[in-house]
């Protein structure tokens, strides 16, 4: 009987031990020590906040292509700079191309550009050997006249590529100058321009105080 008694005893409490292990409150976890000022806390992978994809850029298109010359004309002439570059303006928007030509009066030679005459011949020489040396050609010392001493570096009947040469040699440090070559009469300045297919050209003359369009080949612009 007592047996008995103590395995009833025995099971109830195993039972009662079982009940309080399934009804016991969860643990507390922990508390996180306290990091020092200044000290981020680190982070787990998995705590890291989700990024959101960013949306897709917009690829540019390409530019579209310039209309193809139609027609091509030169206006004036114009005895001022000032008046082709105004007409220039007053024809902004409506050419597809337009560019100023200058044509040097009668008697002029064109241009030359120079160095102007060094202290000693000598001293040009040493100048002309860097000119040389820096991928310059077509220059000479001139040894006589008004400017002895100096260096002829290219004769131009235009103004414009004497102008281009003008340009190259002083980007490489050689003070150069541009000069007319003999008596010139005024210039005259011409706007070479290019138009789309319709262009009212008789109008467009109008607009830049121009005389009648003369014809002008489209290579001549491209």
């Amino acid at each position: 009987m007592l047996i008995r008694a103590l395995i009833v005893l025995l099971v109830v409490l195993n039972l009662g031990a079982a009940a309080w292990w399934l009804t016991r409150p969860a643990p507390t976890p922990p508390a996180e020590p306290a990091l020092p000022a200044g000290v981020a806390r680190l982070q787990l992978v998995n705590e890291a906040p989700s990024t959101p994809t960013p949306a897709p850029v917009p690829q540019a298109r390409d530019a579209v292509p310039p209309a193809a010359l139609a027609a091509c004309f030169s206006l004036g002439p114009y005895t001022r700079q000032s008046s082709a570059l105004q007409a220039q303006a007053a024809l902004a928007g409506r050419l597809l191309h337009a560019r100023l030509r200058e044509v040097p009066g009668a008697g002029t030679g064109g241009y030359q550009v120079v160095m102007p005459p060094a202290a000693s011949l000598e001293e040009a020489q040493a100048t002309a050997g860097r000119i040389g040396a820096a991928g310059f050609d077509d220059f000479l010392v001139v040894r006589q006249g008004e400017q002895a001493n100096g260096i002829a570096l290219g004769r131009y009947r235009s103004r414009e590529a004497a102008e281009r040469r003008l340009t190259q040699l002083q980007a490489a440090g050689f003070p150069a100058q541009m000069q007319p070559v003999g008596r010139a009469g005024p210039s005259l300045w011409w706007l070479d321009a290019g138009a789309a297919a319709g262009a009212d050209l008789d109008a467009l003359a109008r607009l830049a105080s121009s005389g009648a369009p003369q014809p002008l080949e489209c290579a001549a612009l491209r």
